[in-house]
């Protein structure tokens, strides 16, 4: 599926480029096409222009003003000029007779008066040979004017350019464009299934916590399911045998009363799980509405703490809290009512660190210790080369547990990730104390994230684990 959007992708981002280019090409391809015409035009009225000026005009009849022109006088000297430039003169009679022209032979075009200049095709019939060799091309480019005195026409004169002069660069400038335009293609659609491929990763790594995600809570949502429903179909088996006996001894209400604790300690993991997919769902999406306000940190953390203690008690692990107190050098009363205070929410702190301190008693075991550890500590940066410093909480909960591999770490936070893959449980284990769902650090970070602060894990097999939280005081952008 990956494969083929990366191909679209990569086809719509060559396909958009080639369009653009097809078109950048194309108007660079006319404007240089319409420059070539106007310079051959601009440059067939100039010679007009130069020849109209060296016609020698001789007066005919003075009393009717009649003029004619001495052709021999007027072009002796303009046709070895125009020959270097390749253009070529014709005189015609005010009848349209061709009187003179640098042509080897006639070329047999009707007069058209137009100073803007036009382009005229030569027929290959009766074409003399050297006009072959004159003009490689059967196009000219043509420039006819009308000379006059007063309202007497005196002739036509034409001017002709090769139009090869304007068809050869235009051909050559089409081919470079179109072999330019072909290679910028190819890049781009390279750079494109480049690109593409970059820009799925994430797409594709997000695809795949997805599915694992749904594999796994699908897992998670399915084992519970399936033992209630088989406690439901136990229980409502032995009703209908009793039923049918008409025995109801304190033996099957006792069997009664465990079947249904079972089911509802089901119904609370169920309800805990979709709380947490949910919570996580909309810390994911952006939706949540978060109360931020003034929390103790140090008030909380001993809440949090006696409330843990039932547990620890009966696992016999020593739970402690311990609060370093500020420097000496600290006087403001203000500062120091408030030293372990931050801006946050309490109910999702509660849970982060609940959830924190739940893990390291669960994998310790009896006789050990579990230490919470409360410090306000600053933090320098630097912007714009001024010095500042951003008070910080961090907290640690140090305790001596199994430890968590060190190939494990990298994955900890991650959504359903468990070290003990078995992901059974039977009766006995939902009894005693049913293992976690794997979503209580994913939980754990998401709020320490939402408040901008960072969760950090230190572990070593056999010897403990270490989270340590480091949260800002105040918010960035305050």
């Amino acid at each position: 599926m990956f494969q083929a959007t990366r191909r679209r992708l990569a086809l719509w981002y060559t396909s958009i480029t080639a369009v653009l280019l097809l078109l950048f090409a194309s108007g660079v391809y006319l404007y240089v096409r319409s420059t070539l015409v106007e310079r051959v035009d601009d440059t067939l009225n100039h010679v007009v222009e130069v020849v109209e000026r060296a016609l020698v005009i001789e007066q005919v009849n003075r009393q009717k003003k009649e003029y004619r022109i001495n052709i021999e006088a007027s072009f002796r000297n303009n046709a070895n000029s125009v020959e270097d430039d390749r253009i070529d003169i014709e005189w015609f009679s005010p009848t349209g007779e061709l009187l003179w022209t640098t042509f080897p032979e006639p070329i047999n075009i009707p007069i058209h008066s137009n100073r803007n200049g036009e382009t005229v095709r030569i027929e290959n019939k009766g074409t003399h040979s050297t006009l072959r060799t004159q003009h490689s091309s059967l196009l000219l480019r043509q420039v006819t004017d009308r000379v006059e005195i007063g309202r007497q026409v005196l002739g036509y004169l034409r001017v002709s350019h090769p139009w090869f002069e304007v068809s050869k660069p235009s051909r050559q400038l089409m081919f470079d464009l179109a072999l330019g335009t072909s290679l910028m293609v190819l890049s781009v659609a390279y750079c494109g299934w480049f690109l593409s491929g970059k820009a799925m990763e994430p797409v594709n790594e997000s695809y795949q916590r997805l599915k694992q995600f749904t594999a796994d809570a699908s897992h998670e949502l399915r084992s519970p399911i399936a033992l209630i429903q088989t406690n439901v179909q136990v229980a409502l088996s032995d009703l209908e045998s009793n039923l049918q006996a008409n025995e109801t001894n304190g033996a099957t209400k006792s069997h009664y009363k465990q079947q249904l604790k079972i089911i509802e300690k089901l119904t609370q993991r169920l309800g805990k799980l979709v709380n947490d997919l949910l919570f996580l769902a909309r810390q994911d999406s952006g939706i949540s509405k978060d109360i931020f306000s003034s929390c103790p940190l140090d008030a909380l953390l001993m809440e949090v703490v006696e409330e843990q203690q039932l547990f620890s008690k009966e696992k016999k692990i020593a739970l402690s809290l311990t609060l370093i107190d500020p420097p000496e050098t600290e006087t403001n009363p203000e500062v120091l009512d408030n030293w372990f205070a931050l801006n946050g929410d309490w109910g999702q702190l509660v849970r982060l660190f609940t959830n924190l301190i739940g893990n390291a008693l669960r994998y310790t075991p009896s006789g050990g210790t579990v230490d919470v550890e409360l410090t306000r500590i600053e933090s320098i940066y630097r912007v714009s080369g001024l010095r500042y410093l951003t008070p910080l909480l961090k907290v640690k909960v140090i305790d001596t547990g199994i430890g968590i591999p060190t190939e494990a770490l990298p994955k900890l936070f991650d959504r359903f990730y468990r070290i003990d893959p078995a992901r059974a449980h039977n009766q006995s284990e939902i009894t005693e104390k049913a293992t976690g769902s794997g979503l209580g650090l994913a939980i754990a970070q998401a709020i320490v994230e939402l408040h901008q602060g960072q969760i950090q894990v230190e572990s070593t097999v056999g010897r403990g684990t270490t989270f340590i939280v480091t949260l800002p005081i105040v918010k960035s952008h305050e």
